[in-house]
This record gives structure tokens, sequence and C-alpha cells, in this order.
């Protein structure tokens, strides 16, 4: 799509404050493709401002009505899945293939279920003799990371709509365009005036700005935890409610009575879907002892399948931060056993499917995220020791479980200090709540879960 030169505020795409610009890249080529405004402080206030004025009416249209928003606004990306894709894929490198199943698919299902929710959520119930009311938060900053644009941006955005609440939304710098066609999406939906807004801008000034601002009640932000915290601390001078979706260093738990080829194939695959850009993605691959040496042998093998069909990482200031974590792993003593630092391309920020052997718990790729196709294997000798690993880390955001026996996996599992684990390569499935433990944040996205964030609670005693 053709790159937007104002900011949508207040129902209508207006000029901005400034005359800043951000460049919009494709990854692929390194070829810039478009351009969109930095946001300012005036430009967030002008947001702010919009979505003020909007609540009142928003929050007390009937529940029906905003579902029937809702639902139109699912219809629209729908209507618009292959146009949004190629913009995906222009602006973060996803394959195609995966920006028009996976990048659209999840946020279609994620703004239906919100439609539906809207609908049929009780507000209101009984307890005793006082009836109790849900009700929307008020005016919702939404930062939004770039590595699945839309999906996360639907994520906050849909709920906090079913809710009542008005929302200011400030994309990732990376991704603006993605957001520009969010934008238009819900404008086609027929939302009123200052429901929605949008600033691009970057993330120490707007993003800044919106955190920092009297008017916003809450600020949902998904990212890194180092920012999280910043955020957190914005908001708790001021005593806003937040929402942090942060960052993860996932483990995948094979048990010994596991189907060890089917567990190595779907945890690589799932560390390089996305280029390994996903926060919930199984990094750290645990392997009992007595079966270690093959599972690095079929990790192998199935990492070489992903060298031609991985996308390039969202820009050169991510490719090199994952080139440093590789050579960081092998300075610390780990085995390379695939990829490594070595540009797999000619031109594009790409970085080739990577696999460590020999990794032990305290070294840095066993304990930061990296954000890309790396994955390490440790080896474990009991299933205390597995879960001293899996468990030995500040975050907690997801996690897989292989065994036998459902039963036995499911046991693991409930001992895992995270809030998701897929038993089995289970599916990803849209209502669960989504979220993490520790230092991976405060909060669920998703389902009833993420309506619930933004609600507050008021009782009434008769």
């Amino acid at each position: 799509m053709k790159a937007r030169d104002g900011m949508y505020i207040d129902g209508a795409w207006r000029p901005a404050a400034g005359q800043d610009e951000i460049e919009v890249v494709n990854p692929a080529d390194e070829e810039i493709f478009g351009r969109v405004p930095a946001g300012t402080a005036e430009d967030v206030d002008r947001a702010v401002r919009a979505a003020r004025a909007a609540f009142p009416a928003w929050s007390a249209t009937p529940p029906a009505e905003r579902s029937a928003r809702l639902a139109a606004l699912r219809d629209v990306l729908t209507a618009r899945k292959d146009e949004i894709a190629e913009t995906i894929t222009a602006e973060l490198g996803s394959p195609l293939a995966f920006s028009q199943a996976v990048h659209m698919g999840a946020p279609i299902a994620v703004a239906g279920s919100y439609a539906e929710l809207a609908a049929t959520y009780a507000f209101e119930e009984k307890v005793g003799n006082s009836t109790v009311y849900q009700e929307p938060v008020g005016v919702v900053g939404a930062i939004t990371p770039w590595n699945y644009p839309l999906h996360q941006i639907v994520a906050k955005v849909a709920p906090a709509l079913a809710a009542g609440c008005t929302v200011v939304l400030k994309p990732a710098e990376d991704t603006p365009l993605t957001a520009q066609a969010f934008a238009e999406a819900v404008h086609e939906a027929g939302f009123p005036a200052g429901v929605f807004n949008l600033v691009t801008g970057l993330g120490p000034v707007a993003g800044q700005a919106l955190a920092e601002h009297r008017g916003v009640d809450m600020v949902s932000f998904t990212g890194s935890t180092a920012v999280g915290r910043q955020i957190a601390a914005t908001a708790g001078a001021a005593v806003k409610k937040v929402a942090l979706e942060l960052g993860g260093k996932s483990a995948n738990v094979i048990l010994p009575s596991a189907d060890l080829g089917r567990a190595v194939n779907v945890g690589v695959a799932n560390v390089m879907s996305n280029s390994g850009q996903t926060c919930s993605a199984w990094t750290r691959m645990l392997v009992h002892s007595s079966q270690y040496t093959a599972a690095v042998e079929l990790a192998v093998a199935a990492a070489a399948k992903y060298g031609e069909r991985i996308g390039p990482l969202v820009n050169a200031r991510q490719r090199d931060r994952v080139r440093g974590y590789i050579e960081k792993g092998v300075a610390e003593g780990a085995r390379l056993v695939a990829g490594g630092v070595e540009a797999p391309r000619e031109r594009g920020y790409f970085v080739s499917p990577t696999v460590f052997a020999d990794v032990t718990p305290e070294m840095t790729i066993a304990q930061e995220e990296i954000f890309g196709p790396v994955l390490s294997i440790l080896r474990y000798e009991d299933e205390d020791d597995a879960l001293r690993i899996a468990n030995g880390t500040v975050y907690g955001l997801a996690g897989a479980v292989w065994a036998g026996d459902e039963a036995e996996a499911v046991a693991f599992a409930r001992r895992m200090e995270t809030g998701q684990v897929d038993i089995n390569g289970g599916r990803f499935n849209p209502l669960a709540p989504f979220g993490g433990y520790k230092q991976s944040g405060v909060g669920r996205e998703l389902g009833v879960h993420g309506l619930a964030e933004y609600l507050q609670t008021k009782s009434l005693q008769f």
C-alpha cells in the first residue's frame, strides 16, 4: 500500500505537527520503499484529546453495537487480506505465504472472537445484595511491536474497543504501513470518530509521550523487558493501569517417552518460524542425556530445510544483534552445529538457521532472548534437572512438553513457571489467555482474559 502522509486522528487523516519522517525499509533488499511521519508529543496530545472526547459516547454504546462494528472490522480485514499481507511481507520480510496464513489469519480470528465476546460477555452480574458492573478503563495507549505487526495491534485494540474503551495506537517504527492499513480498515468498518487513533513515531518520542500523557488511563505494551520496565515506571508514577507482554526464553522439554523425531522437528520449526522473531519461541530444547546425540542430529537435519525458506530479520540492528549472540555462544564454549554468522545472501538482513549443541544453562544464549533463528540444545539427567533448567531464567512466557503419555506431560507442565505450555504440539488457540510469569510481563491477552484487562469493577449495594 502507499504510505499515508498524516496521522489518523478523530476519524480522518490529518497532517503531522512536525516535518520529520521515518523511512520504511524492505529488509529483504535493504531498499527504502516508503516514508511516514515521525509523530511528536503534539500529535500524541491531539490523538489523546480525540480519544477522550469520544469516550463518553463509545463507552455508553450498547455491547451489541460494539460487536457489530468489530464484526465489520473482521470482514474488512478479511476482504483486504492479500493486500495487507503483501504490506507485511514488504515491511517485515516475512515470506508471503506465512504473512497470508499467520500474520493475517491470527488477527482476523482474534477480531472475530472479540466481536462475539462483546455481544455475550456479562458486563453486569448480581452478587448477593450487590450489582457488580464491568466498566471500560478509559483511554488506552497501545504500543505495539514489529514482529507480528497486525496481530499485536488487533490483540490490544479489539478487546479495548469491545470493552468500551477508546484507543491511541503507537505502532513500531519498522512496520508503520501495516498500522496505517489497520486504521483504514477501522475507518471502513464505521467506528465513530475518535474511538481509534493512530500516531506513527519513534518510541522515545511518541511512545514516551503516550505513556506519560495525563489523558491516558491505561498503557498496553508489547516489546522488550527493558522498555517494559521504563513504561511501567512511567505509568506507575501516575498510578495508571498497565498490561505488559515482554520477553521470553521458552523451554521445549522433550521427556524420554516422547516421539523424539516429531518433538525435535516441531521444535525446530517453532524456532525458525517468523525468522525466530517470536517472543514465545521455544529457543531452549531440553533433551535427556540418553537421547541427546540423536536429538542434535535430528535438529541439524531439520534446520537445514529452512535455509531458503525463512525471511530476513527486520533491520540491520537486529541482524547484528543476533550475530553478536552467535559469536558469544561460540566464545562461551557452545558447539555450533548449524548456521553461524556468515551472511547467507549478499543483500538483505538474513541470518542462517543456527543450532548450538553442548549449551549449558548459565551460558548467555541459554539465558537471554536472542530474537532470531537460533536454537540452543541442552541436556538434562532426570525430570527434576529438566525442571530446574526450564525454570532457570528470568522469563516465563511460554513453553512445550512432549511425552508418550499426555498425563505425564501435563504433570510436568503444571510445575513450569510459565504462562502458556503446549502439550505434544498443541495448536494455537486464539481464545486462550496469553501472557507471562516473572519478567515476561503483567496481564493477559486474547479471549475473555484479554477483555478483562480493559475493564474495571464497580459494585452497587442494595
